[in-house]
């Protein structure tokens, strides 16, 4: 018979008051503490009790920060606006150099297929578009960065198109590495970061689809099945035809090819499916279905079904963990890769005399290939005290930024000041593609209130913009009387 202290035999009669033997560390009766049997005389050394405090204290912030790792994808509104500020500035780029494009990245450009295939057996870059020369393979390729840029932006298969992101953009940037901006190089590292966060939790296509399958109860997807089933193929092809390899330098990581790399996202895709939420043991059957004739192999049945789902639920929440770690570990580098653009643009800046004098900002609105609008360009270099103005503030809000994170309302300011910066850029020196990558960069440190707010915002104008007519649809098909309560509505799915 299991005793109340966890023995075996007979149970101990409890006895008012009493505490048990084995008590917690900061319990009256722990080892040291006054009047404790193993304390001789009831005395204490000085500073034993401030030092047990400080102890359990650090303790206590270690399994806090352990569990606020692990338990959920920190920021996830953040990262939906690096995902959609991101695909949405490439998409524009594609489509703005779509009568171009053959002349930047395809067989037409001056940087040829030769050029570029001895480029990359040097440096060791990642690109499809050498894979062969043929136009019909570039046009491919830039159809799937087009299509893969789109299905990102608005969250559709969140997982398998973030891989496409980024293949496509390492693909043409590094094809024609002489052809960008500066944004360019803030995009290249940005959509391999994206491919390990978890950026379609909030504001995509996924989430609405998971809330969809959550209220219906649906554990199929075939969609997914498909597109993993065509990929793996793909990739297979790939691989035998030795177009990728699995150790070496031509991967992201040394010693690691990206043929490791993409095979272990495609494992990881499949083995998430095959742990998806399935319908809990006891609910209700399809329709149609018959019931099982014999109670006792249905019962049996229902135990294996319980015992299935359970080792299922483990997998999944083993695996939810993971994922919350590396999202969160890829939500830092962002962060810390955002810091040290600004901070090693700032501390460069000041080392450059032009800088110190506060004239530098003069010199790039009398260049006329940075001059868009001529007339708004001799306003603001004809100021002299204006001149200044910028290029002084210019380095005092980039040195300034990383030191202010720990204060948010300074921090919010320099923020705004930062993204009115790179949007005065692209209207003034005409860089649109480089602002909005360092506007999408500096994102990820936007307020969460703010961004609730404006996706509630957001939300209701797309609900006055929708027809009429779907409006009454969906109104009909929520009162209809299926006996099942609506799912909460929330922007997380």
């Amino acid at each position: 018979m299991q005793s109340e202290t966890g023995g075996t035999g007979s149970p101990t009669p409890a006895v008012p008051g009493a505490r048990p033997a084995a008590e917690g560390a900061e319990g009256p009766w722990s080892a040291g503490s006054p009047g404790s049997p193993g304390d001789a005389g009831g005395n204490t050394a000085v500073g034993g009790a401030p030092a047990r405090r400080l102890v359990a204290g650090a303790d206590r912030a270690v399994v806090t920060a352990i569990v606020r790792v692990t338990d959920r994808a920190l920021g996830p509104y953040q990262t939906a606006v690096v995902r959609i500020g991101f695909s949405f500035t490439w998409l524009v780029f594609l489509l703005f150099e779509w009568p171009n494009r053959r002349e930047l990245y395809g067989p037409d450009g001056p940087w040829s297929w030769e050029l570029a295939d001895r480029l990359v057996e040097g440096n060791h870059a990642f690109t499809v578009l050498l894979w062969s020369d043929s136009i019909v393979w570039f046009e491919i390729v830039y159809a799937v960065a087009l299509l893969s840029s789109a299905a990102l932006l608005v969250g559709w298969r969140t997982r398998t198109m973030s891989v496409l992101f980024m293949i496509g953009v390492l693909s043409l940037q590094n094809r024609s590495v002489f052809m960008g901006d500066g944004g360019d190089n803030v995009i290249h590292l940005m959509a391999m970061y994206l491919v390990l966060t978890r950026c379609g939790r909030v504001w995509s296509l996924d989430a609405r689809r998971r809330a969809r399958r959550r209220a219906d109860g649906a554990d199929t997807d075939p969609v997914g099945v498909v597109l993993w089933t065509v990929l793996g193929a793909v990739l297979l092809v790939i691989t035998v035809r030795g177009e990728i390899g699995w150790f070496g330098d031509d991967g992201p990581v040394t010693f690691v090819g990206w043929a490791t790399v993409l095979w272990g996202l495609w494992l990881a895709h499949g083995l998430w499916w095959c742990v998806r939420p399935v319908r809990p043991a006891g609910a209700e059957p399809e329709a149609g279905a018959e019931p099982d004739a014999d109670p006792d192999a249905a019962a049996g049945a229902g135990a294996d079904a319980r015992t299935e789902t359970g080792r299922r639920a483990d997998a999944r929440r083993l695996l939810d963990v993971l994922g919350n770690i590396v999202h969160n570990a890829a939500l830092l580098v962002i962060m810390a890769e955002v810091c040290l653009i600004y901070a090693t643009a700032g501390w460069y800046k000041i080392q450059g005399s032009r800088w110190q004098d506060g004239t530098a900002v003069y010199y790039p609105l009398h260049l006329d290939y940075f001059a868009p609008w001529p007339a708004l360009s001799e306003v603001l270099g004809g100021s002299g005290l204006m001149v200044m103005v910028l290029s002084y503030g210019t380095v005092i809000v980039q040195v300034a930024f990383p030191f202010t994170l720990f204060n948010r309302r300074v921090k919010n300011v320099l923020l705004a000041l930062m993204m009115l910066e790179h949007a005065s850029i692209a209207v003034v020196l005409g860089l649109p593609f480089f602002s909005l990558a360092m506007i999408a960069a500096d994102a990820v440190f936007l307020p969460t209130v703010f961004l609730v707010w404006l996706g509630a915002r957001a939300s209701r104008l797309g609900r006055r913009l929708r027809p009429r007519a779907l409006r009454t649809a969906g109104r009909e098909k929520r009162e209809e009387p299926d006996g099942a309560s609506a799912p909460a509505r929330t922007l997380v799915g």
